[in-house]
């Protein structure tokens, strides 16, 4: 894959977490959190730009430090907790003049297990869909259709009481956003400024890549998958 029609990469990462302060830096296997998608998105030859939009000079500084470019600093009024990614990312394409690109990848700063071969593959993927959009997707742990509801009083009940006796491996396939990375057709996206529209397609991701770091049971989880396939690919190599 060669970047060579102006494909760009947008990380988008503020600085006002509060669940857990300085996420987006915080180390992960000896580098800040961001560093993970930034390395996968250089590797992946996909992007003429790699860029992270922040509102935040500390990242601003580390994602410099590791390969990204930093051209704008985001306005507070796109930094704070009801600011939806999509606005971001427009916000983003305008600034930097991309209208024109193709189309545009929205790289979670959270999504350390990203591959820069599962950027590749689904690029290729996407271009030759014509589709709107690319959402990474993953399947729930167990099938969300025999999900119980609580009461206030703690009784449980089950939420689709007409799934009760159906067997797992007859309900319908349901997944869920990975929380990794949105591929967005620019001109349409522009137009409709909606991550996922009806011409949408999925990227399956495993489940043990599929990490969205947003609590410290994250963060642990994310340490244990790190070392995990840090294993199983040296199995692989040797």
């Amino acid at each position: 894959m060669v970047a060579s029609d102006a494909i760009i990469c947008v990380i988008p990462a503020r600085g006002g977490s509060k669940r857990i302060p300085g996420k987006n830096i915080r180390l992960l296997a000896g580098r800040p959190l961001i560093a993970h998608p930034i390395r996968a998105a250089l590797a992946s030859g996909c992007f003429a730009r790699v860029v992270v939009s922040t509102d935040d000079p500390a990242i601003a500084a580390i994602a410099r430090e590791h390969g990204a470019e930093t051209p704008f600093m985001r306005d507070a009024s796109l930094a704070d907790d009801f600011t939806g990614t999509a606005e971001v990312i427009v916000d983003a394409i305008k600034r930097l003049g991309a209208q024109s690109s193709p189309c545009v990848c929205c790289l979670y700063p959270t999504a350390p297990l990203v591959r820069p071969a599962d950027l590749r593959n689904s690029l290729a993927k996407f271009r030759a869909s014509g589709a709107y959009s690319m959402n990474s997707t993953t399947d729930y742990d167990f099938p969300p259709l025999r999900a119980f509801r609580i009461s206030d009083d703690g009784r449980i009940a089950f939420n689709w009481p007409q799934y009760e006796l159906t067997r797992s491996q007859d309900l319908p396939r349901l997944v869920h956003d990975a929380g990794a990375f949105y591929w967005l057709d620019t001109a349409r996206f522009l137009k409709r400024q909606r991550l996922v529209g009806e011409d949408s397609i999925a990227w399956p991701m495993e489940r043990l890549r599929a990490v969205d770091i947003d609590t410290e049971e994250d963060f642990h989880v994310a340490e244990f998958l790190m070392r995990y396939h840090a294993e199983i690919d040296a199995d692989v190599g040797r």
